[in-house]
């Protein structure tokens, strides 16, 4: 695989737009604002609850896996809809905050590195679930130049791309007590080679991704997460209007369990899972089955946790929530808890249907997740 070929790595050159991209652009710009109170795509019709609108973070890839259960297994229609739309999101894609705030989708897929900001902008938003415990962030070196902790990168060269992903590791480096003359922060793009040629010892990138690709190009990646590292923001968040929670609590919980149930069985299929991606949802984007399995098991280290298997999947708990926040002010934005989460929706939907936790526990237990 040629640079060129690393480079147009769907999740490769999509950072900044999904999980770092800080401040007006999570909205479009301010203009947005005003239409937060729109009405959100899929109006309850006389059919049921009517078309789902769901804004997707990135390319129709393996990150979607279990809307593509729900849709293919029918637990959309099931829970009440007459159908979904599965929005692609990309380079010149509409962010889930403006596609929630404008009415376009019911929920989107985001970050709170992106919703946080828009909520402080004044976009009446929340986030009422988390696909990934765990943010996919990390700091990728190779065996011949290993960078396993974070204390381990000072005094290295490390590849850091521009804009809001700099923020981040400048996060990083601050919930750590380091300092930025600590390391040497060096501008580069979504190439990982640039770590296997010596022009720096680590670079930021996806442990879904890049790791994967230079294994596959026959060296031995070291990483280490930052959400290991007292930045332990979540993603793929699920965000939606306040006003659909105060309003449309009942299409909200029944997008939750067609969720729930779409990603239980992604959970425990990683190969029917990237079937869906390459041969079906994403057809059009040329994705590698044999790349997509490897995403779809790494991926299920950040779906898969111990409270997820406790209490539910999606879950968040008290302490995860308070880290996030303070994960945020690391990288500048001051927001409390309550202005950006609401579990009530989920708590209420495993009341109501506590086979589901049950459900999840036994895939998760069956499982192929990484260091199994």
């Amino acid at each position: 695989m040629s640079a060129r070929d690393l480079t147009s790595s769907p999740l490769g050159r999509r950072r900044f737009l999904q999980l770092g991209g800080l401040g007006a652009a999570a909205l479009g710009g301010g203009g947005l604002l005003a239409a937060c109170g729109g009405s959100p795509s899929g109006t309850s019709s006389s059919s049921g609850l009517g078309t789902l609108g769901i804004q997707l973070s990135w390319i129709k890839n393996i990150e979607f896996a279990g809307e593509y259960f729900a849709d293919a297994k029918g637990y959309y229609t099931q829970a009440g809809f007459s159908g979904v739309n599965l929005i692609a999101g990309g380079s010149a894609g509409t962010s889930a905050e403006a596609a929630v705030a404008t009415g376009k989708a019911l929920m989107g897929l985001s970050s709170p590195t992106l919703t946080a900001p828009a909520i402080l902008q004044g976009a009446q938003l929340k986030t009422i679930a988390s696909t990934y415990q765990k943010n996919p962030f990390c700091i990728l070196s190779i065996d011949s130049d290993p960078i396993p902790t974070v204390q381990a990168m000072k005094g290295k060269k490390i590849g850091v791309q521009s804009g809001g992903n700099t923020t981040i590791f400048k996060g990083l480096l601050k919930a750590n007590g380091m300092s930025e003359s600590d390391v040497t922060i060096v501008p580069v793009q979504y190439d990982p080679t640039v770590v296997t040629t010596g022009e720096v010892a680590g670079y930021m990138a996806y442990t879904t991704n890049e790791p994967i690709l230079l294994r596959k190009k026959g060296f031995k990646p070291v990483q280490f997460l930052f959400a290991d590292y007292n930045l332990p923001f979540v993603a793929e968040t699920m965000v939606v209007g306040q006003s659909s929670i105060d309003h449309d609590r009942a299409k909200l919980k029944a997008l939750l369990v067609a969720e729930i149930k779409g990603w239980t069985d992604a959970v425990a299929s990683p190969s029917q899972a990237a079937n869906h991606a390459v041969t079906d949802y994403g057809k059009d984007q040329n994705l590698s089955m044999d790349e997509q399995t490897a995403e779809a098991v790494a991926q299920n280290g950040l779906v898969v946790s111990p409270e997820a298997i406790k209490n539910g999947l999606f879950t968040l708990s008290d302490a995860l929530i308070a880290d996030n926040i303070k994960a945020l002010a690391n990288m500048g934005v001051d927001i409390t808890a309550d202005k950006l989460f609401d579990l009530s929706l989920l708590k209420e939907v495993y009341q109501e249907n506590p086979g589901l936790i049950s459900s999840f526990a036994a895939a998760a237990g069956s499982a192929t997740t990484p260091g199994k």
